[in-house]
């Protein structure tokens, strides 16, 4: 089967956060379509992980999205054709209590990458991928736009609300899109998520990989904030967005040179607890406590407008958080107790769907 037009077939392909936990399913699908795969990244921080799991045979650079040098290096030597940066502190609650780690490695971090191409000016496309608290959260009902403005209570989401600064200076000061083709050929996009669900995350502070390691343990997982919503989404939904949007990126088109949003519907918004109900019905194994007692602000209402990506470049959700759910407890299910891996199957019935 065809897949964004066969546009990764034989290209280089350089993903950063290659070993995290979107990096390594995005990483096996671009190897499925012919791309030639370049990862850099930290090594894994968690036993098990989906990257070792995977065991793809690719090109592993492992070092520090900080250190410019190392990264320049790798670029100069592979001389990828698009760059996939998903390196980042990806995690609220740790950005607390680490904030200039945080802000180093999604600011610091984006701004080198983006330096990269500027100094190699083969680069076809660069796309940063943010998150969906990149907006300034005003606890509004309805989803941000793209347009909306850029902020952040905490670190983290701080930090995503300045790398997003940071590429849009980048794209303005060098690769400005009414320069395109004749003072730079590099397009610059950003894409924005919500909360990625899927099998092979074990990161902590997250709420599947919570109590799935909660039932691995026979423990009742404490739940802090039941009643907050999130854009919940598989990972498969984002990844598919990106490589639509690499595609068009790659052909040169130059309106896509902007911010995107990817989401799940609207009326697919969940609370915490309704993704417990549901994913405790996949697996009895699963049991939560809820106990809404906590010091550490985080937001309550969160949602994207995916409006943008629906029209514009005809991306659209395939699955329900239902079925999302469903099938990211299958995965662990899977994995524990027959040692199968659905990484595979997941992709290739995401594709027919």
């Amino acid at each position: 089967m065809i897949q964004f037009n066969n546009i990764y077939k034989g290209k280089t392909v350089l993903i950063t956060g290659h070993t995290g936990f979107k990096g390594s399913w995005l990483a096996l699908w671009l190897q499925q379509i012919g791309a030639n795969v370049i990862g850099y990244s930290r090594k894994p921080n968690t036993i098990p992980n989906h990257y070792d799991l995977l065991k793809l045979d690719y090109q592993t650079n492992f070092g520090d999205i900080c250190d410019l040098t190392s990264f320049s290096n790798v670029v100069k030597n592979c001389n990828p054709d698009i760059i996939f940066h998903l390196a980042a502190q990806p995690l609220v609650r740790y950005s607390y209590h680490n904030p200039i780690e945080t802000f180093n490695t999604n600011v610091l971090g984006t701004a080198n990458i983006l330096e990269c191409a500027r100094l190699h000016e083969k680069i076809k496309a660069v796309l940063i991928v943010t998150t969906d608290k990149c907006y300034e959260n005003i606890e509004q009902e309805k989803g941000y736009i793209e347009t909306d403005r850029m902020g952040g209570y905490d670190p983290y989401s701080s930090s995503k609300g300045c790398a997003e600064l940071v590429t849009n200076a980048y794209r303005n000061s060098y690769f400005n899109i009414e320069k395109y083709n004749t003072s730079h050929q590099t397009l610059i996009a950003s894409a924005r998520a919500g909360n990625v669900i899927g099998g092979g995350d074990w990161s902590e502070d997250r709420l599947i990989p919570d109590i799935i390691k909660g039932a691995m343990k026979n423990e009742t997982t404490i739940i802090r904030s039941p009643k907050a919503t999130r854009p919940w989404q598989h990972v498969l939904e984002p990844l598919n967005g990106y490589l639509m949007l690499g595609e068009r990126l790659l052909n040169g088109e130059k309106e896509f040179a902007e911010g995107w949003n990817f989401g799940p519907e609207e009326k697919e918004v969940l609370t915490v607890e309704e993704v417990l109900n549901i994913a405790s019905k996949q697996w009895d194994s699963i049991q939560f406590k809820i106990e809404e007692n906590h010091h550490l602000h985080e937001a309550n209402l969160l949602s994207l407008n995916i409006n943008k990506a629906k029209t514009k470049l005809g991306w659209k959700p395939k699955w329900s958080n239902e079925i999302s759910i469903k099938k990211t407890i299958e995965w662990y299910k899977e994995f524990y107790l027959n040692t199968t891996i659905l990484t595979y199957t997941n992709i290739e019935d995401f594709i027919k769907n």
